[in-house]
């Protein structure tokens, strides 16, 4: 009887058992039906940051929502995969997918913690970390653990275990926004993981379960209590010596976060540049998510001494314009640091320093300096004291009262006070605590340095400060060129078969606009100088003179030009266009001078040389030009290497060296002649608009232009004698120097066929033996200085188109022009 009640008991729980796993299987079944497809791994292309270099290799940016450099895992050090395996998966190259011992030994330690207030911990694998991370989502569910479980020996299955070891590597968050371990290097250590000590490795493998409770710098003492957790795990299993985890586990965290952004020094114009036009060609997903690396076409020297060039340029103007008063006003009371340190300074002006005023007497004022911060982010507890004498802040004598009239001080006190928020700069580490008063200007401008010969944009300066404002005068603001626009209307009047040698009257000229009335031009100073070479009235920038030859050549001529070259997509054909009346950028006004400098080739102004996926495919490159003999492996006795150029002649090579020429008058005898100093052939135009609301210069080199213009964001007067001369060719000058000392000068090309013939520099007829005056001309062949002095516009004064005297060059005389010569 006793036999058969158990005989019916263990049937009856056989078959429950039967039930309960038929039931199990029946849900697991399920489950399985709904599960991801693991194979997408195949496809795993996860966001990778897009990084942005100079053209000498050096990291400019770099952008994404998630900082992640891809690692394959052959290049992922031992030291990295043993922290990360003994932090999380011991076994994890000996089991299936699912650790049964380290399962078991989750659920001891979870019975024995019930009760606490201890977290229950985990037994998921790598593999399964994987499945959850790539394919399920984080809610904390039975169903969810079940799935995870399910898709992790599938997974085994499919892939090798180096293939599932570099997914986790890659995909994991290891906190302040870094993905993966290459990216959290970086963004931890400022490191390569092939650089990473033991101490750093065993930090980052802390990290996985959850970045913020170990934050190197809000939680340190936990960070590094599970640091060192990671380090006798490595030790236990045979990773490293005892000796150099105790060795490992005495050292600081040493976290030392990575800049974010910008690394290259006053790049951020240039490379803000970059990033919106890799968005517009491939969209923010491409930029943000799409590991893209951008050499670019950046010079990190010459962008450093244009940056500086034009800040100092834009400085002196300023500071002739008076102090305008402080940043802002603090309590000085208190802590003057803490104060201090929540005002804003700017970031990318490294020579300047917030200061408070503490003490303002007769002839000096003493200044508290903004705290630095720490690694972390807080402000220093040091506060570092100097001053200000009268001497370093005399031109702030002149200084704007609170009514905006001009005042003349006498002592410190009568313009700053004690709180008062100031920017200062050090003297020199031989004068420690002394310090120069600094404003920030309010005048602005711009400055492109191009190679005339590729279009590659070597640097960009597109206002005093990135941090001041983000807006790229150098490629957005469209301004009025001025005279810095002529050289096109004389490039146009050289290819149409006027010479340097034709004569245009300088003279009073009306111009009926129909329905706007009567337009009077006027010449810079009022003057005129009646009948001169179109050299002598580019060299002394003569707008009468442009004028009438713009209107003998017809506006349409000249119009055509203009956006042949780049200047404007559409030109107004009137005749005030021809004095640069018209808006452009400095970028197409330096891409413009290019053609003039190359010999008359188009040219794409670039910011970026090559793009290459993250693949390390090239799926953009700027140069153009085809050279099939270029990859010989070796040389034997062949030809050198030809570049085939397909690019538009846009202009007569010898018309460029034409204007060339008579550009380098300006810098020699005209508008320009300060930058004379450069010792070293130089071409360059200024440009002045009307009541001087942006001044000009662009100019070149052989091999280098260079484009500078200064104005008020919102156009206003400047002040008498504000021309380019002397704004913007002085800001050229200092570039040029920086970039080309210690380099031999290099003539201008001179095109085969030019004929150099003497002229007299006033009429323009040929030279006679000993005669004074007298300059070299170019000439195109068939072409030669005229034998009877021709006055271009002459009608204007008498109603004839030309007239006509004696050929005798020192007897050139107008009868009748009311002493206009």
């Amino acid at each position: 009887m006793f036999l058969r009640l158990i005989g019916y008991l263990f049937g009856i729980g056989t078959l429950l058992g039967i039930v309960v796993l038929g039931g199990v299987g029946w849900y697991v079944s399920n489950l399985a039906k709904d599960l991801p497809d693991y194979e997408v791994l195949n496809a795993y292309e996860p966001p990778v940051t897009t990084r942005i270099h100079a053209a000498t290799g050096d990291l400019m940016a770099e952008y994404a929502h998630e900082r992640r450099l891809y690692l394959p895992i052959q290049a992922v050090p031992d030291l990295v995969k043993n922290a990360f395996l003994s932090a999380e998966d011991k076994n994890f190259y000996s089991h299936k997918g699912i650790d049964p011992e380290g399962l078991a030994r989750a659920i001891i330690t979870n019975l024995k913690n019930l009760g606490s207030d201890r977290r229950s911990i985990g037994a998921s694998t790598i593999t399964q970390q994987v499945a959850k991370n790539f394919l399920l989502s984080n809610e904390r569910t039975i169903d969810r653990k079940i799935k995870e479980a399910i898709l992790s020996l599938r997974i085994e299955q499919a892939y090798s275990k180096d293939r599932i070891l570099e997914l986790y590597l890659n995909e994991i968050f290891l906190g302040l926004g870094s993905y993966g371990i290459a990216g959290a290097a970086l963004t931890y250590f400022d490191k390569s993981v092939n650089a990473l000590e033991l101490h750093e490795a065993a930090y980052l493998a802390a990290l996985p379960k959850a970045p913020n409770n170990y934050h190197p710098f809000n939680k340190t003492e936990d960070a590094i209590e599970r640091r060192n957790w990671v380090i006798d795990r490595m030790v236990t299993n045979g990773y490293v010596t005892a000796e150099a985890a105790e060795e490992a586990k005495a050292k600081p965290l040493s976290v030392n976060p990575r800049r974010r952004s910008t690394y290259l020094a006053s790049s951020e114009y240039f490379s803000e540049e970059v990033r919106r036009e890799i968005v517009e060609r491939y969209g923010e997903d491409a930029l943000y998510e799409g590991g893209l690396s951008i050499r670019t076409t950046l010079d990190p020297y010459m962008q450093v001494e244009a940056q500086k060039a034009l800040r100092h340029g834009l400085i002196q103007y300023d500071q002739q314009q008076g102090f305008r008063g402080a940043v802002k006003t603090i309590d000085t009371s208190g802590d003057w640091g803490a104060a201090l340190g929540e005002v804003e300074a700017y970031s990318d002006v490294k020579e300047w320093r917030l200061a408070v005023v503490l003490a303002a007497a007769e002839d000096e004022v003493s200044i508290g300096l903004q705290p630095s911060r720490t690694v972390s982010g807080d402000l220093s507890d040091e506060r570092d004291l100097g001053r200000i004498t009268l001497e370093n802040m005399a031109w702030a004598k002149r200084y704007v009262d609170e009514d905006g009239k001009i005042r003349n001080a006498k002592a410190a006190s009568d313009f700053l006070s004690v709180g008062n928020v100031i920017y200062v700069e050090a003297l020199g580490e031989d004068q420690q605590g002394e310090y120069r008063l600094r404003q920030p200007p309010e005048v602005q401008g711009a400055m492109v340095a191009m190679d005339p010969h590729t279009g590659r944009v070597l640097a960009i300066a597109g206002g005093f400060s990135f941090s001041q404002s983000q807006f790229n005068r150098a490629t957005q603001a469209y301004r009025q060129p001025g005279s810095s626009f002529k050289p096109f209307v004389y490039a146009a009047a050289l290819d149409n078969g006027y010479t340097p040698s034709s004569v245009v009257l300088d003279a009073p000229i009306k111009v009926d606009t129909g329905g706007l009335g009567i337009w009077e031009p006027k010449n810079y100073g009022n003057g005129y100088a009646g009948p001169s070479t179109l050299r002598r009235g580019i060299e002394r920038s003569r707008n009468l003179m442009t004028v009438r030859l713009a209107k003998d050549m017809g506006m349409p001529l000249v119009a055509e030009y203009a956006e042949r070259f780049g200047i404007y997509d559409h030109l107004l054909p009137v005749l005030a266009m021809s004095l640069g009346s018209g808006e452009t950028t400095v970028l197409r006004m330096a891409a413009a001078y290019s053609v003039l400098a190359n010999g008359g080739k188009q040219i794409k102004p670039s910011f970026v040389d090559r793009i290459q996926d993250r693949y390390g495919k090239t799926i953009f490159r700027h140069e153009e030009r085809i050279c099939e003999t270029c990859s010989a492996d070796s040389w034997n006795g062949q030809e050198e290497p030809e570049l085939i150029d397909s690019r538009e002649q846009v202009l007569d090579p010898m018309t460029a060296y034409q204007i060339t020429s008579m550009m380098e008058g300006v810098v020699q005898r005209g508008t320009a002649t300060s930058v004379q100093v450069l010792g070293r052939p130089v071409a360059g135009k200024t440009g002045t608009t009307n009541d001087e609301k942006d001044a000009w210069f662009v100019g070149y080199t052989p091999d280098l232009v260079a484009g500078v213009y200064i104005g008020y964001d919102n156009p206003r007067p400047m002040g008498r004698g504000s021309t380019g001369g002397h704004l913007a060719a002085p800001v050229f000058t200092e570039f040029m120097a920086a970039v080309n000392e210690g380099r031999k000068p290099v003539d201008f090309r001179v095109p085969r066929g030019i004929k150099l013939i003497p002229i007299n520099a006033k009429t323009g007829l040929e030279a006679s033996p000993g005669e004074e005056g007298v300059i070299l001309e170019a000439f195109k062949p068939g072409t030669a200085p005229p034998t009877v002095f021709s006055v271009i516009g002459f009608e204007d004064m008498v109603g004839d188109s030309n007239i006509t005297v004696s050929p005798d060059a020192n007897r050139a005389i107008l009868s009748g022009t009311g002493g206009l010569y």
